[in-house]
């Protein structure tokens, strides 16, 4: 093995042992930095759906949807329980979710998935991009999706354990490395402090309505990070059919909330 490659897997481990230490300084970062948040944009109303990541539930998005209601959305959880993955009832009972939302609703939904839940969003715009209004995605490994690969990473090897429970027509399969843009406007959210997924992997191919926006977050504190509270808050202020790439804030030292542009 190249001196690179070792480099590169001592770097993993150590993000992966310090990532329950790191989600707690999100967690601090989020009490520091709400003063920032008060000035977090707000757009017009319309239906939130949020999604939890592997072996995850409501109970681990429930900092994440109180923030976007107090912001004036209609925000749901999934009502599914633990997330094991991509069972059937997973494939079957999202997507009438969906259009009971956006029948209800009277609008498109927007859906922003943690994890594993950003793969099922992305999926769930791919099969009825007429009820989905936007998508965005947090630690979302969506490029690794139908390869047959373990990866390495903690979240590809937890993927690999609950197999078993998942349908076999569960996702479509990814060939590139970087996914297509998707039918309608989409934002990846990736950190290079992740210590449980590559973030690499959770990068798409940017287009006229597609983009990717690094924080410093851990994997797990993303639900929590302030940095991805603004951004899913600028996000979802977008007007409906006048999508524009995100634009870091630089006001009040909330550009101290990003890492530097690549």
């Amino acid at each position: 093995m190249s001196s690179g490659s070792d480099s590169r897997s001592a770097h993993r481990r150590l993000l992966a042992l310090t990532e329950p230490a790191r989600t707690l300084v999100s967690a601090g970062a989020l009490a520091a930095g709400f003063p920032l948040l008060r000035f977090a944009p707000r757009g017009q109303p319309h239906p939130v759906l949020v999604l939890p990541g592997l072996m995850a539930s409501d109970l681990s998005t429930r900092t994440l949807r109180t923030w976007l209601r107090s912001l004036g959305y209609p925000v749901v959880g999934w009502a599914l329980g633990r997330n094991r993955g991509p069972t059937q009832e997973v494939l079957t009972e999202l997507p009438n979710l969906v259009d009971r939302l956006a029948r209800e609703h009277g609008t498109p939904v927007s859906i922003v998935g943690w994890s594993l839940g950003g793969i099922y969003a992305r999926r769930l715009a791919l099969r009825a991009p007429r009820q989905v209004r936007q998508v965005i995605s947090l630690g979302s490994p969506f490029a690794l999706v139908g390869r047959r690969t373990d990866d390495g990473s903690p979240g590809s090897r937890a993927f690999q354990r609950y197999s078993q429970l998942q349908a076999t027509n569960r996702i479509p399969t990814a060939r590139r490395s970087q996914p297509r843009p998707l039918p309608v406007p989409s934002t990846a959210v990736y950190s290079k402090w992740d210590g449980v997924v590559d973030w690499r992997a959770c990068r798409q191919e940017p287009g006229p309505t597609s983009e990717n926006v690094a924080v410093r977050s851990s994997h797990l504190g993303m639900g929590h990070d302030p940095a991805v509270l603004w951004v899913l808050a600028d996000r979802l202020a977008q007007p409906r059919n006048e999508w524009r790439p995100f634009q870091r804030p630089t006001g009040y030292g909330r550009g101290a909330l990003f890492p530097p542009e690549d």
